[in-house]
C-alpha cells in the first residue's frame, strides 16, 4: 500500500500570514482611531425624529409633466455621456493596449513602458477631477463629462485589454508568423477573434461603471442628472431631488440588467 504525502507546512508562509493579518488588522484600529468614529450621536435623542423628519422633506416626489420632460433630457445626457465616452475609450485603448502588450527588442520593451506608464496616469486621475479640469478649458454642460469618462476610462480599459493580449494563446500567432504573415494580420486573424469577447465583456462592464460616474459628474457642472441633482439640491426642492434620485436608480438597474445579459450573450 503507497503511503500517502503527508502535508508540507512551509513556516516562512505561515509567519508571513500572521504578519500580513496582524497588519491589516493595526491599519483597520489606526483608521477608526484617527478618524475619531462614534456611533453616540446615531443614538442620541432626537436624532431619529430630525432622520424622519428630513425624509418626509422627499414625499411625494414630483411627477409634474414639465419637470418630467428636463428629466428626460437630461437622462438622456447621462446616457450618451457614458457611451460615447465609453466607446472613445474602447478604441483609444485598444490602440494604446498593442503597444502596451508588445514584446521583443529594446524599441518595444520602452514602447511598452512609456505605453504603461501613460495608461496608469490616465486612470489614477478620478473621473471627478478630469471633469473639474474639462469644465474649466471646454465650459459647463455634457462635454466636459464625456471628455472627462472618455480619459479615465481609456486608462482601465488599455490596461485590461493589453493583459487580455499577453494571456491570449500564442499557437494560432505563431503558425501565422511562421507562414510570413505580418504583425498587423496576425493580429487581426489570430489574437482579436480570440480576444474580442473579453474586449466586449470589459467594455460593458465600464459602462456600467460610468453611468454611475455620469450620474455625479454634475457635481462640477458637467451636466446630466448629476447636475440636475446639485441644482435642485441646493435650492432644497427635496421632491424633485426624490424624483431625479429614483431616475438614477432606475436607469442604473436598467443598465446593469442590459449589460450583464449582453455580456453573457458575448462570453458564450
Amino acid at each position: 500500500m503507497t503511503p500517502r504525502p503527508s502535508l508540507v507546512v512551509v513556516p516562512g508562509l505561515r509567519a508571513g500570514g500572521v504578519v500580513a493579518v496582524a497588519a491589516l488588522l493595526a491599519l483597520v484600529v489606526a483608521s477608526f482611531v484617527s478618524l475619531h468614529v462614534t456611533m453616540a450621536p446615531l443614538f442620541a435623542p432626537g436624532a431619529a425624529a430630525l432622520a424622519l423628519d428630513f425624509a418626509q422633506g422627499f414625499a411625494p416626489p414630483d411627477v409634474g409633466p414639465v419637470f418630467l420632460r428636463q428629466l428626460g433630457v437630461a437622462t438622456l445626457e447621462t446616457v450618451a455621456m457614458s457611451g460615447v465616452g465609453t466607446l472613445i475609450a474602447a478604441v483609444v485603448g485598444l490602440a494604446l493596449a498593442l503597444p502596451a502588450s508588445a514584446h521583443g527588442g529594446p524599441v518595444a520593451t520602452i514602447a511598452r513602458s512609456v505605453v504603461r506608464v501613460l495608461l496608469a496616469m490616465l486612470r489614477a486621475v478620478p473621473e471627478l477631477v478630469w471633469a473639474a479640469l474639462f469644465v474649466i478649458v471646454a465650459g459647463l454642460g455634457p462635454f466636459a463629462g464625456t471628455l472627462a469618462l472618455a480619459l479615465h476610462t481609456t486608462g482601465v480599459l488599455g490596461r485590461l485589454f493589453a493583459e487580455t493580449i499577453e494571456n491570449q494563446p500564442r499557437g494560432p500567432a505563431d503558425a501565422l508568423r511562421g507562414n510570413g504573415v505580418g504583425r498587423f494580420a496576425m493580429f487581426a486573424y489570430a489574437t482579436l477573434p480570440q480576444a474580442l469577447p473579453q474586449f466586449l465583456s470589459y467594455a460593458l462592464y465600464r459602462w456600467e461603471n460610468n453611468i454611475r460616474a455620469a450620474a455625479i459628474l454634475g457635481v462640477v457642472g458637467a451636466g446630466g442628472l448629476g447636475q440636475m441633482l446639485v441644482f435642485h439640491l441646493s435650492l432644497f426642492r427635496m421632491p424633485r431631488v426624490a424624483t431625479i434620485v429614483v431616475a438614477i436608480v432606475v436607469l442604473v438597474a436598467i443598465v446593469d440588467g442590459g449589460s450583464a445579459s449582453l455580456r453573457r450573450c458575448a462570453t458564450r
